[in-house]
């Protein structure tokens, strides 16, 4: 399946109710459960109140609000690390807090500033925003360097930062990298690095932006939601 068997009952039921399907949704439940299929479980975070120390230079901005009602107006970053029979490799992404879209990603084979600004250049290249952006990080050496800082004021886009070791305060990200691993990359054995960018560039513009259905978008995936989205704008 598309998916990649990585859905439970009620995505399945969705993608079969828009196929022309009829069938409950507690038949599909039944039916998932004979034939082992689980959803694969994403990020949770935990009850309780999580500190840190908060940047002495940046505010943190987003303060958690990760629920925002225009695209291009709140993105996020981070950076995480792949396993490759060759070494590891280090992927960043941006994404769009309004739709979860990826909206900029980069992967190479040292973790430095280079990575994360070029997912960020892809990210600005792509939407072209008109409005001044928000972007949201950790206190991560690539996030605090001066490059980073210069890239942010020559675009038009304003530092938001985590508190210190709060993952918490960047969960949409974290939330993401977590999808990825447990629904491709640790189903995966990868040879070298390139293969490992392979399969992370299928996941996310084959799978994941255009098809992968999130329920904060209404069971739409980012692409579809946007689309609706501005279908609605232009019909008002």
């Amino acid at each position: 399946m598309e998916s990649g068997k990585v859905y439970g009952h009620r995505k399945l039921h969705d993608d079969l109710l828009e196929q022309g399907e009829s069938v409950c949704l507690n038949r599909v439940a039944r039916l998932t459960k004979l034939a082992g299929i689980k959803a694969q479980i994403g990020y949770k975070r935990r009850p309780g109140k999580y500190g840190g120390k908060p940047s002495v230079v940046v505010d943190n901005a987003l303060d958690r609000r990760f629920d925002v009602a225009t695209p291009d107006s709140v993105w996020v970053t981070d950076i995480t690390y792949i396993r490759t029979q060759e070494g590891f490799a280090y992927l960043a992404v941006v994404i769009d807090l309004f739709s979860r879209r990826v909206v900029g990603w980069a992967m190479q084979s040292r973790q430095t500033t280079e990575v994360v600004l070029q997912a960020l250049l892809m990210a600005t290249w792509r939407r072209k925003p008109r409005e001044k952006v928000l972007i949201h990080s950790d206190q991560g050496s690539q996030f605090t360097s001066m490059d980073w800082a210069a890239f942010l004021r020559a675009h038009n886009l304003e530092h938001s930062m985590s508190r210190r070791g709060n993952c918490h305060d960047n969960a949409v990200a974290e939330s993401f990298f977590n999808l990825l691993k447990r629904e491709r990359i640790r189903r995966r054995t990868y040879r070298t690095r390139e293969e490992a960018r392979q399969d992370v560039f299928d996941y996310i513009e084959m799978f994941y932006n255009p098809k992968r259905k999130h329920a904060r978008n209404g069971m739409l995936s980012p692409v579809d939601f946007e689309r609706q989205q501005k279908l609605r704008h232009e019909g008002v």
